[in-house]
Parts: structure tokens; C-alpha cells; sequence
């Protein structure tokens, strides 16, 4: 099941946000099982905080907590000529905060799940926009 979805949401293509909700009886607490993703967004932390992928690879986040998070690229931050990702489709870390904050954008609500393909190697750094203030950081090294 998962390497199905996971070849599904690389070809439908990055910033893929799918919902899983009716799942959410048969899975428990957030909807999803720990085969249904590669990161796990808990109360105020992405679980594990690092996450090591080949270029090429495609990173799925899923939000097994209680309340919506964001998946947000730092653009300063990601490997020269890599693709901005966030949650949302937005283009860069300034709008994707704003959107936030005017009406919510972005919100991967719980049970639901974030995609994004890499294909520069190197660190690629994020934070969950509401949660960044309690530490909600993370980090995608892609290797060649």
C-alpha cells in the first residue's frame, strides 16, 4: 500500500497534500499507521527531526498528532537551484508564513499527508510555521 501511494504522489508531483480521512476509525489517533508515512508530525515535533533520502526520492510527512501543522521549507537555507517546498504550493518561506496567518494556508490537518520529491542533494531544512516557535524543525539530507 505504501509504496503505491508514495509512486502516486510522485507522479501527481510535489507539494501533494491527500487527504486519508476516512481512514481515521480503522487507524486510531490521527488516522494514519507509521507505514503510511516517512515523518511523523507529533505535538511540537517532526519524528525523527532528520530524515537521510537519495536524490530522487520522495518524502511523504504525515500529521499523526491531534492538531493541524505546516510543512515549510527555509528558502534561504535549501541547496542553491533546489525546489522551494511547503505546504500549500506556496513560493517561498515569506508567503507561506503570511498565509498562515491571514486565514490558516498551508494546514496539514491531522490524519492527512505532505509529499515533496528531492532532487538537489544536500540539507534541506523546514519548520512548522505555528510550532517553530517551540522548536518544530526539521531537516532532509539528500544524498547522491
Amino acid at each position: 500500500m505504501v509504496g503505491t501511494r508514495r509512486r502516486f504522489l510522485a507522479t501527481a508531483g510535489a507539494g501533494v497534500v491527500a487527504s486519508l480521512g476516512g481512514c481515521a476509525d480503522a487507524l486510531g489517533f490521527g488516522g494514519l499507521s507509521d507505514d503510511d508515512f516517512d515523518v511523523g508530525m507529533s505535538a511540537n515535533a517532526f519524528l525523527p527531526e532528520e530524515h537521510v533520502v537519495s536524490v530522487g526520492d520522495t518524502v511523504v510527512w504525515g500529521n499523526n498528532g491531534s492538531r493541524g501543522h505546516t510543512v515549510t521549507a527555509y528558502d534561504a537555507a535549501i541547496p542553491d537551484g533546489a525546489a522551494f517546498f511547503a505546504s500549500g504550493g506556496y513560493a517561498d518561506t515569506e508567503r507561506a508564513r503570511e498565509d498562515w496567518h491571514e486565514r490558516g494556508g498551508g494546514n496539514i490537518p491531522p490524519g492527512d499527508v505532505y509529499a515533496h520529491t528531492f532532487e538537489v542533494p544536500g540539507e534541506h531544512p523546514y519548520f512548522c510555521i505555528p510550532h517553530e516557535p517551540a522548536g518544530m524543525v526539521g531537516i532532509v539530507v539528500v544524498e547522491e
